[in-house]
């Protein structure tokens, strides 16, 4: 399938181009679709290409040398990955993985200085990019080193439970295990507890939120 020009205009890296910018771009973007369980990048491995989802999920994750894993986040449409290794010249920080069929957009590192060249805007984009990813990272740490467990919980519940379609994914207790940085007894139990406060409702291994506001003061975001 060919690379379309208004697939490009979602992404936010591209946005606020002109069309002449926009034709400069996509002649440096190639297609890529990956089955659930592929690995798109190993941890480690030298960076050359910054991928952008264009529909599924790719799970970002590390794993530790006794074999656990850390989700470091899911990335939806629209969104990249692999933006710092690609512009710093060195390896992966991470394994992607596709959680369902996926397909992706990519851009070699080779390309992007002529990119960055031919379109300025690309530039401020990739400042915000950035900017967002940093913020997402920080929230991980102060959720892994403050916040309880069923905290992490209810947040993961909050940005990733929703209709079950392509872009949000059914978590397995495992995956969000791998997310809140814990064991799967352990969200077993968180789970059962926001049940119980009435946050929840679990049917035939669906969750289902009951109580937004209540969730969401579990989860440390109530205004």
């Amino acid at each position: 399938m060919a690379v379309q020009e208004e697939l490009i205009k979602s992404i936010v890296y591209f946005s606020h181009l002109g069309p002449d910018e926009l034709t400069s771009v996509q002649r440096f973007v190639f297609e890529k679709t990956v089955e659930r369980g592929g690995i798109i990048l190993f941890e480690g491995e030298p960076a050359e290409v910054l991928y952008f989802v264009i529909s599924g999920v790719v799970k970002i994750y590390k794993t530790s040398t006794d074999g656990k894993e850390q989700i470091l986040h899911l990335i939806r449409a629209g969104e990249s990955f692999n933006d710092v290794p690609v512009f710093n010249g060195g390896a992966n920080l991470a394994t992607a993985e596709a959680m369902g069929p996926v397909v992706l957009y990519g851009i070699k590192k080779t390309a992007l200085a002529t990119i960055l060249k031919d379109c300025p805007q690309v530039s401020l984009n990739i400042l915000r990019v950035l900017s967002e990813k940093m913020t997402r990272l920080v929230m991980l740490v102060e959720d892994l080193s403050f916040r309880h467990v069923t905290g992490r919980v209810a947040r993961i519940l909050l940005e990733y439970t929703g209709d079950g379609g392509a872009q949000r994914p059914r978590l397995t207790q495992q995956e969000m295990a791998a997310m809140a940085g814990t064991v799967r007894e352990v969200i077993g139990r968180a789970l059962k507890s926001l049940e119980k406060d009435g946050s929840v409702r679990i049917e035939r291994h669906r969750i289902i939120i009951t109580d937004k506001q209540s969730l969401q003061e579990t989860a440390g975001l109530a205004g």
